[in-house]
């Protein structure tokens, strides 16, 4: 197998997330290193999420301007001039309709890219926390194998060549190494101090991702119906149905301006992860877990040291030199 590593990557547009004006409520810049505990890096994020309330609001005082002027500024003009205007608001109406089905359909695409995304999040916790799962069991199952299993057959080796000198210094030893070994074991980090259950958190993150899909495409969906129904009450001049499709219009616009500042914000906080995943992991097995091991596990870089093995060298080389 080939013993090069493969570095990791994050993807172009997490750096482009990531370049984003990190700025808290306060209008002063904050760092863009993820720090979900951090008062000014969670004011960042609100930030992004007022920016698409400000677009909000200005697009409804647009809208409420155009729909003013419509209905205050209405003349009594001739039949010619009314051509014109109604040729315009069509062709505007048409623009508006083929800029909504661009927009629907980038977030149809999005919403896919979405999920596959969570999938593949969810799929590596449940590989992680099957992993460490297996780690415990194993680590557990061999130090119980040794303090009774082996303990036992080197005491019977013991009283068996009891008139043996030579052999029971070389029994004295495995005893030794055993004990260090077992030493080695009861200094592996506890990850139950941790307290994360992996398994649990893909558990949620499945669920809450199930149900932000599914919320999604009814959006969208909503947005396409509200589209076509406009349109059509374009096409036969239907007030009623316009005016129905208007009130519904700004209802799914405020749906969709909040959805985008809320997927904003949470785009950022990925993206600040994902640039550097591992700094977070640092700071937060601090105390629970030797750095050095973290490290060492995090990087997969062959040119550092095993922070076990090396305690173990040092532990076979003082040994030997004890019998000589």
């Amino acid at each position: 197998m080939s013993s090069a590593r493969v570095d990791y990557i994050a993807p172009w547009w997490t750096y482009w997330l990531h370049n984003f004006p990190h700025i808290n409520l306060r209008f002063q810049p904050a760092d863009n290193s993820f720090q979900p505990g951090d008062e000014n890096y969670q004011q960042s994020l609100m930030f992004l999420g007022c920016v698409a309330a400000a677009g909000l609001g200005l697009n409804l005082l647009c809208l409420a301007v155009y729909l003013s002027c419509l209905c205050c500024c209405r003349k009594d003009e001739e039949e010619e001039s009314k051509k014109p205007n109604s040729c315009c608001v069509t062709w505007s109406a048409v623009a508006a309709g083929l800029i909504t089905c661009v927009a629907v359909g980038v977030g149809f695409y999005g919403n896919s890219e979405t999920n596959d995304g969570v999938y593949q999040l969810t799929y590596s916790l449940y590989n992680a926390n099957h992993t460490l799962g297996g780690v415990d069991s194993l680590v557990t199952g061999t130090m119980g194998n040794m303090k009774s299993s082996l303990h036992q057959h080197l005491a019977r080796l013991d009283e068996i060549f009891a008139t043996r000198g030579d052999y029971v210094q070389t029994l004295q030893f495995m005893q030794q190494m055993a004990d260090n070994v077992i030493k080695q074991l009861l200094g592996l980090p506890d990850w139950e101090e941790a307290k994360v259950d992996l398994a649990s958190i893909a558990d949620q993150t499945a669920s809450i991702e199930y149900y932000r899909w599914f919320t999604y495409l009814l959006l969208l969906i909503l947005d396409l119906i509200i589209c076509l129904l406009a349109c059509l009450g374009l096409a036969k001049q239907s007030r009623w149905l316009l005016t129905t499709m208007m009130v519904f219009g700004v209802l799914t616009l405020v749906l969709s301006w909040t959805s985008l500042g809320a997927d904003l914000a949470t785009a950022v906080g990925t993206s600040d992860f994902c640039v550097s995943p591992d700094k977070y992991v640092m700071s937060q097995t601090k105390g629970i877990i030797s750095a050095d091991i973290v490290h060492y596990y995090i990087y997969c870089n062959q040119t550092l040291s095993n922070p076990f093995q090396q305690v173990g060298n040092v532990t076979l080389q003082t040994e030997p030199s004890r019998r000589r």
